[in-house]
């Protein structure tokens, strides 16, 4: 019976060493595994910190960024003031110029009016009743009156008889022939062009010497 329980311990006890040394052969390349991790994870950190380092911006990069976006902000802003005055300043000189080119309209038919009259003979004039001749009168003060305001506005006629034809400043109604002129020329004025400023208006329309 003693003998039947030390050999029950002695098989136990094998069992236990054979248990420990399994543990400690499956322990051991854990741990080994384990410790080649840890050696390459000083290594990796480093270079992510390397990396890291490199994308982040300087101070002074920075600083040379900031003042790049204001030199750019303070550009754009002189621009837009320089386009708000050239603007302004055209709207100033040019905002009349649909009254102004209705307004030549009406100095047109004043002057055919006066034009009118005065084909007709010496005679025939001096037989119109003063009520007439008084409204003429009055036809006329008033086509000045009314190129004075024009002038004070900057609006200017054009009456180029005589000159060379300028297609930026005339419209060619006809050509004609035999005129002693040279080629170009504008022989006849149509209708009256006007300017203002430096803008036309409206061209003057003429007729040029032919060849």
């Amino acid at each position: 019976m003693i003998g039947d329980n030390d050999k029950h311990q002695e098989d136990k006890h094998q069992e236990d060493k054979h248990q420990e040394a399994s543990e400690a052969e499956g322990v051991a390349p854990t741990q080994t595994t384990s410790d080649e991790a840890v050696s390459d994870d000083p290594v990796s950190d480093e270079t992510v910190s390397d990396e890291a380092q490199q994308d982040t911006p300087t101070p002074e990069d920075q600083i040379a960024d900031l003042n790049d976006q204001l030199l750019r902000s303070l550009a754009e802003l002189e621009n837009t003031r320089r386009r708000a005055e050239r603007d302004r300043g055209e709207a100033l000189k040019y905002g009349a110029m649909s009254l102004a080119r209705d307004m030549v309209g009406v100095v047109d038919n004043l002057q055919r009016a006066l034009q009118a009259i005065e084909q007709t003979d010496e005679a025939t004039k001096a037989d119109l009743p003063q009520e007439v001749q008084a409204l003429l009168e009055g036809v006329d003060a008033t086509q000045r009156d009314l190129l004075a305001v024009l002038g004070r506005h900057k609006v200017q006629p054009l009456n180029p008889m005589g000159e060379k034809f300028d297609p930026n400043l005339h419209e060619a109604m006809f050509e004609a022939p035999g005129t002693g002129q040279p080629a170009g020329t504008i022989i006849d004025v149509v209708e009256t062009g006007y300017v203002m400023e430096e803008r036309l208006l409206r061209p003057a329309k003429v007729g040029i010497a032919k060849d």
